[in-house]
């Protein structure tokens, strides 16, 4: 499977944000947004025109960056979500929430969706008491949520949700406090999603 492979921290700058793609360095005075505030290059600092185009096409490159995956999956969640009833921009969002390795990593099991992908594809994820190893896999209401993983690998969870605590978990989901383990109340909306995201560009783009 194909994937980006180069220096994860230059995408934040080049957005101007955060997109805890990092872990917890993204969480630190270490993360490059606050250190160098502008965007990577010899002319990072020049201030860019944007053009309409490259506005939709900005946002739709943020929201493939944050969820970590490339251009043909992505597409196919747009298609799956203008076949939906409703706004399809939204639509769009619950979908790319509702990935397996996604709710890992909100539900603190991990620092970064990069590593909750790869508990998921280790065999440590199990929905409903049944192993699910594809981070694709799309999480329904009512599902529960839980990690098995051996005891170092289980230790380091445990660890890192500690480290984690102050973090808040989406409400759609509630965490269970003594175990690695967690379940969807409901489905996610928009108002759910915690980063800045203008998902009506990338409707506005693919229907061009």
């Amino acid at each position: 499977m194909a994937r980006y492979t180069d220096a994860r921290c230059k995408l934040c700058r080049a957005y101007g944000e955060k997109l805890f793609i990092k872990g917890i360095k993204c969480s630190t005075d270490k993360c490059p947004v606050v250190k160098r505030p502008f965007p990577p290059g010899q002319h990072g600092k020049r201030r860019r025109k944007e053009t309409d185009y490259g506005l939709q096409l900005s946002e739709k490159q943020k929201a493939k960056r944050i969820y970590g995956m490339l251009e043909r999956q992505f597409k196919k969640y747009f298609k799956a979500a203008e076949k939906t009833k409703g706004v399809t921009g939204h639509i769009l969002l619950g979908l790319l929430e509702r990935r397996l390795d996604n709710v890992v990593f909100r539900l603190c099991f991990a620092s970064s969706r990069s590593q909750a992908r790869q508990l998921v594809c280790h065999n440590h994820a199990y929905v409903n008491e049944r192993k699910v190893n594809i981070p694709s896999y799309l999480v329904k209401e009512g599902d529960t949520i839980e990690i098995k993983a051996k005891p170092d690998t289980a230790k380091r969870i445990a660890e890192l949700r500690k480290v984690l605590k102050d973090k808040v978990v989406p409400k759609w989901l509630l965490p269970h406090k003594d175990a690695l383990k967690g379940s969807v109340k409901s489905l996610p909306q928009k108002e759910d999603i915690d980063f800045s995201i203008q998902e009506q560009l990338i409707v506005e783009l693919y229907s061009k």
